[in-house]
């Protein structure tokens, strides 16, 4: 028996070598190879300045009015019981099981100038494909699923127990959300904001069906690639790779302050 265990811990201990390697090699290898470079890049290449610059801009901006839009929708779906619910969360989620690429031809038929929508914004002078307002567009599309279901989970952490006694004391719904709510889940929706923000600049394939110009960074890296090869594209894909970093470290912080605060409890 105990040689059958130590075997096992063996096997094991080998697949999960195995499979980390798998997920961390290709990623150490690409900032090894072209981090320095892509640095570098930074001071001399515009085009890249102004790529990383936009892709910011309209993260954020994704990020913004996923915050506005799905945090209300959130607390609907975690807090109330009505027909439908269980349709209504399947279909925002419906985003994350479809190809971007395909995501991107569905919101080119609603927003392109051919459409309703998209010819209507298009006479208000308002263009969508080929401009940044499309960027936010398909980056809100694929991310904001992300949004509503951690946001659910961290008003489904608040006991309800706290909100019915803010109504109690004669706080209205909103306010009650607004004073006892928001702060108990303030670093679940400051956490989920920060996975719809990363997850929105690393978007590749819808963003390129509806607007390939101006590019983003993903969409940078790939049309020097395809341009130039692969010596060109590495310092973009580095510096794509380098800037993952920041929302993965945020996230931790998040994760150890709220363990500190739990400890303290």
């Amino acid at each position: 028996m105990r040689n059958a265990h130590r075997a096992a811990s063996v096997i094991a201990a080998f697949c999960g070598s195995v499979f980390l390697l798998f997920l961390v090699a290709p990623i150490a290898r690409l900032i090894g190879a072209g981090g320095v470079e892509g640095l570098r890049h930074l001071t001399t290449d515009g085009e890249l300045r102004n790529s990383l610059a936009l892709t910011a801009i309209t993260a954020t901006s994704a990020t913004a009015l996923a915050i506005l839009g799905g945090t209300p929708l959130a607390y609907l779906l975690e807090r109330r019981q009505f027909r439908g619910r269980a349709l209504l969360a399947a279909l925002i989620d419906l985003p994350l099981l479809i190809p971007h690429p395909v995501a991107g031809i569905a919101l080119l038929l609603v927003l392109g100038r051919r459409s309703l929508v998209g010819g209507t914004l298009l006479d208000l002078g308002i263009r969508v494909v080929g401009s940044p307002i499309g960027i936010v567009c398909a980056m809100l599309f694929v991310s904001a699923p992300l949004y509503v279901s951690a946001t659910r989970e961290a008003f489904a952490r608040v006991d309800t127990r706290y909100e019915a006694v803010a109504r109690s004391l004669g706080d209205p719904a909103w306010r009650a959300f607004r004073r006892v709510t928001l702060p108990l889940s303030s670093r679940g929706l400051i956490a989920a904001g920060v996975v719809v923000w990363a997850r929105a600049v690393s978007e590749f394939g819808a963003i390129v069906i509806l607007t390939y110009n101006p590019k983003v960074a993903s969409v940078l890296s790939y049309d020097r690639f395809t341009s130039y090869g692969l010596d060109e594209a590495l310092p973009v894909a580095a510096v794509l790779a380098l800037l993952a970093f920041v929302p993965l470290f945020a996230l931790r912080a998040l994760r150890a302050s709220r363990s500190g605060a739990m400890m303290l409890q």
